[in-house]
């Protein structure tokens, strides 16, 4: 009896001195974007007297149910380095121990996590025969929505003709047990007979001067959360003039533009940007080998005949770029002749026109477009067909009748985009003492711009008779 209560006392002491040397410590709380990845760093203690470092060590990871405490029995085992034990379903692949609980690590990753991975976990030593759970030390994780986006990188600088190695990567995420799902998008894509899928994170492009400006797209998937993300950005591609060459090119309006002229020459050569007859910057013989344009921000006005002209004391040398600038339907207006020839802007969206009965009309449709924009009118919902139209955009009625009242609109479309500009005809008799007819005042501004900047105006329309 007394060996009986020896024992007990000593497994009493030994569990008390457990609870007092062990210790778990990690991040606790740990939030994530669906797809991605995290890493859980981890280190924990045990005391030396329950176990042996000459024996297997194991650990594993568990998912608490909900509203369930920490108990290995019933909880989901999400990782082990145990070989008798097994994750299973969708957290085999995804969640690993990479650390040795041997070395007293057990740092946790996790790769493309789905919302559902959001819970409470823990973690359980079995050194030997000697199971402990640290249930006081819970890692909770909080998986959100995914906002990252890739990240693509460009050897620069694009040159026309030229080879250059682009790679898209998505920060956060990693490769095991499968790498993200890549996929691109583009029109400087039509050649790349590079040897590199567009599939794959690097993709080989050899750009041509047309190439300018346009876009290129990067998808990253991630099939198991179900989520993917997106990166577009636009390419600066650069060219090189020929001498006695000529080359096009067309840019939108707002893009960045660089244009470089550059000589090889003994005794170095003067440089120049011409357009048209007018010199825009030169450089002197003993500066740098390349002459620099820039154009920020890519006007209309800066269409036209660029020369980059080179010159020393033995000779001369050119080549030349006709640059189109395009810009969608811009300053749409229409201008009114009425019987007694005066002429009034009209520029606000809905503005009403009264006219006498018996008088001829004139709508002039213009606009500023590149390329140009296609014109018509509509009366109502009907568009009117080109007996009614002189010219495209030009709209006349030689005697107006009473019949005629109603909306009339002008509509500028183009590849690029649209405008439409509004306005309700009235149409009133002549009557009154002396048969004469006065119109009021009325108030006008510009047109709707449908989703292109224009400047907006204010006139007054004045009174006739």
């Amino acid at each position: 009896m007394l060996l009986l209560a020896l024992l007990l006392l000593q497994l009493g002491a030994g569990s008390l001195q457990k609870n007092q040397s062990s210790w778990l410590q990690m991040q606790e709380a740990v939030t994530v974007q669906e797809g991605l990845c995290v890493l859980v760093s981890c280190s924990f203690s045990y005391p030396e007297g329950g176990w042996k470092h000459s024996t297997p060590t194991y650990g594993s990871w568990y998912k608490t149910k909900k509203n369930s405490k920490p108990d290995p029995e019933n909880n989901n085992l999400v990782a082990t380095n145990n070989p008798h034990k097994e994750a299973k379903g969708k957290n085999k692949l995804h969640f690993r121990l990479l650390g040795d609980p041997q070395a007293n690590d057990c740092s946790l990753s996790i790769s493309e996590v789905r919302k559902d991975d959001s819970g409470t976990y823990y973690f359980h030593l079995e050194p030997g025969a000697v199971n402990h759970t640290y249930e006081s030390n819970l890692l909770t994780l909080t998986v959100t929505e995914l906002t990252q986006t890739p990240d693509i990188r460009i050897q620069e600088p694009l040159q026309s003709g030229h080879l250059s190695h682009v790679t898209c990567s998505m920060p956060g995420a990693c490769d095991w047990p499968t790498a993200p799902r890549i996929s691109w998008a583009g029109a400087a894509l039509r050649a790349a007979g590079s040897g590199l899928e567009p599939s794959t994170s690097e993709i080989l492009l050899t750009p041509h001067p047309e190439d300018h400006g346009t876009y290129l797209s990067c998808r990253v998937a991630f099939p198991r959360a179900g989520v993917s993300s997106n990166r577009t950005v636009q390419l600066n591609v650069s060219c090189e003039l020929a001498q006695g060459k000529f080359s096009h090119l067309e840019v939108q309006k707002g893009q960045f533009l660089r244009l470089l002229c550059a000589a090889d020459s003994h005794p170095p050569a003067t440089l120049s940007w011409v357009l048209e007859d007018r010199v825009l910057s030169w450089s002197c013989p003993l500066g740098p080998r390349t002459l620099e344009l820039e154009l920020p921000v890519v006007k209309p006005g800066d269409s036209g005949l660029y020369t980059c002209r080179a010159e020393n004391r033995l000779g001369s040398q050119q080549g030349t770029l006709d640059l189109s600038v395009q810009y969608p339907p811009e300053d749409l207006r229409v201008t009114v002749s009425q019987e007694n020839r005066k002429v009034m802007e009209v520029i606000r969206n809905g503005t009403s026109l009264s006219v006498l009965e018996g008088q001829s009309l004139r709508l002039v449709c213009v606009t500023h477009s590149n390329p140009p924009a296609r014109l018509s009118w509509t009366w109502g919902t009907q568009t009117l067909s080109p007996e009614w139209l002189s010219d495209p955009g030009v709209l006349e009625l030689p005697r107006v009748q009473t019949e005629h009242g109603g909306e009339f609109t002008c509509h500028a479309r183009s590849p690029l985009g649209s405008q439409h500009l509004s306005l309700s005809l009235s149409v009133h008799c002549e009557c009154g003492r002396g048969g004469r007819a006065r119109l009021g005042r009325e108030e006008v501004a510009s047109a709707d711009p449908s989703g292109v900047g224009t400047r907006w105006h204010l006139l007054t329309l004045l009174g006739l008779g």
